[in-house]
C-alpha cells in the first residue's frame, strides 16, 4: 500500500471525514502533518500544494487534494488502484 501523508488541522471536520474515508478502503497508518501546530509546516503545505486550506493528501507521490478530491476520486474508483499501486 502507498504511504498517505495528510496535511490538517485539529479542529476540521473534513479531516475527519478524509480520515474515515481512507481507513474504510484499508489504509492503516496515516502521517498527519498538524498545520495548526507549526506555521512553518502551513507554509510548506501551501509551498507544495497551492492550496491554503486542509485537508491536502498525498497518496504516495501524487497529490489527491482535499476531501472533496479524495470523494470524487474514490466515487469514480479511482481511489484503490491509487492506493495499492508502486
Amino acid at each position: 500500500m502507498n504511504k498517505v501523508l495528510m496535511y490538517c488541522t485539529a479542529v476540521c471536520p473534513f479531516c475527519v471525514m478524509a480520515e474515515r474515508l481512507l481507513l474504510q478502503r484499508g489504509v492503516t497508518t496515516i502521517e498527519k502533518v498538524r498545520v495548526d501546530l507549526d506555521t512553518t509546516q502551513r507554509q510548506a503545505m501551501m509551498q507544495r500544494t497551492g492550496r491554503r486550506t486542509v485537508p491536502q493528501i498525498y497518496i504516495g507521490e501524487t497529490h489527491v487534494g482535499g476531501y472533496d478530491d479524495l470523494s470524487a476520486l474514490d466515487r469514480a474508483g479511482g481511489l484503490l488502484p491509487l492506493l495499492t499501486d508502486g
